[in-house]
């Protein structure tokens, strides 16, 4: 799990630090830098990922610094809780701001102890092994992560098993209104706002079949009328995600597209709890198209998933359902001073130090901290 984040020069979070739980809610203002967190979390994603490059949409181009600071250089830095140990991955990208263009200055993955288990500075990799011997030096492409093309072998166990947990990181905002209905091929990681969550599902039932009939059980219980989801053949490739209805005694199905953005909205949510691989969770406003008494019924099954099924849930929200039910326990408030810089409190005031008012009335009125 992610245990500190550490970002600096990236849009509002300047020498900014969260330390985050098990199970984390975000909350704070508009523009307060939230969705920011969460953006930074899928760019070191997809670096990591070794299909991009630094300055590609979604990563970090030149328009992620922070506007007001004229410095070139961009930091982050995360460190993971992995079985056994804390390993720190440290990245520092310089940018050329008249040409838009960037490199890795600096790319690093260490052990609680500092002693690394892989270095590249500026475009020269010096990788270890497992026992702190240094191994190869060879040279690399700065544009993109020198990291994410190491290839697994017996001796760097420990760096594997850091790629893997990134590779199981899930960042979603999700957006029903844009999911398709078909898929012609199977997606290991759904996207950022959901549209390929056919593809995605395709997928996660064939590695996960024995965890399906869970995951309609809660959809039962959440959909009134719901019985099931099924994928149809329609041509040599494709497959279309059908919603089983019966209502009044009459059985139907119909398309994914066809049911409302609510129900794509459930489908997904408890989807990611029960089909997702063991992947750690950052949602930005999962609750915008679920129904009041939705909601809190897949809290509880997240929290009851943290830990377990879904290793760690970072969520950003304002719904005061969200804020009632996780913000004393896991709440972190972020805010923006008259600087513009975003930064991050843990103690939110509780609800007896003003007798009769939710946590979530204490935060509309501003009396949260």
């Amino acid at each position: 799990m992610f245990t500190r984040l550490w970002v600096d020069n990236y849009k509002s979070l300047v020498n900014f630090e969260l330390r985050l739980r098990e199970m984390s809610l975000l909350l704070g203002p508009n523009g307060s830098g939230k969705t920011s967190v969460l953006d930074v979390v899928h760019a070191l994603r997809q670096l990591l990922s070794g299909k991009v490059r630094v300055t590609d949409p979604g990563v970090f181009p030149t328009r992620t610094l922070t506007r007001w600071d004229s410095r070139d250089l961009q930091v982050a830095e995360v460190e993971v809780a992995l079985a056994d140990e804390v390993l720190r991955y440290h990245l520092e990208i310089e940018h050329e701001r008249a040409t838009k263009r960037a490199r890795v200055r600096l790319e690093e993955l260490v052990d609680a102890s500092g002693d690394a288990l892989f270095r590249c500075e500026m475009g020269t990799v010096q990788l270890y092994r497992d026992d702190g011997s240094a191994g190869p030096e060879y040279h690399a492409d700065w544009t993109e992560s020198a990291l994410a093309r190491v290839a697994p072998r017996s001796d760097n166990q420990r760096l594997t098993a850091f790629l893997e947990f990134f590779g199981r990181v899930v960042v979603c905002g999700l957006i029903p209104p844009a999911y398709r209905a078909e898929s012609v091929r199977e997606s290991e990681q759904l996207s950022p706002d959901g549209h390929d969550f056919a593809d995605w599902y395709r997928h996660a039932i064939q590695e996960h079949p024995d965890r399906v009939h869970p995951f309609v059980t809660d959809l039962q219980n959440a959909i009134g009328g719901f019985r099931g989801i099924r994928l149809e053949k329609v041509g040599q490739e494709a497959r279309s995600v059908m919603i089983m209805q019966e209502n009044n005694g009459t059985r139907y199905d119909m398309r994914l597209d066809e049911a409302s953005d609510g129900e794509r909205a459930l489908a997904t949510l408890y989807a990611l709890l029960h089909l997702g691989q063991g992947s750690t969770l950052l949602l930005d406003e999962p609750d915008n198209y679920v129904g009041l008494p939705e909601i809190q019924p897949w809290l509880v099954a997240l929290s009851d998933a943290c830990g377990s099924s879904v290793p760690q849930a970072v969520l950003c929200s304002h719904h005061p359902e969200a804020i009632d039910y996780l913000g004393l326990h896991s709440g972190i408030l972020l805010r923006r001073g008259s600087s513009g810089v975003t930064t991050a409190h843990y103690r939110l005031r509780s609800g007896a130090a003003e007798p009769g008012l939710k946590l979530s009335e204490l935060v509309a009125r501003g009396w949260e901290e």
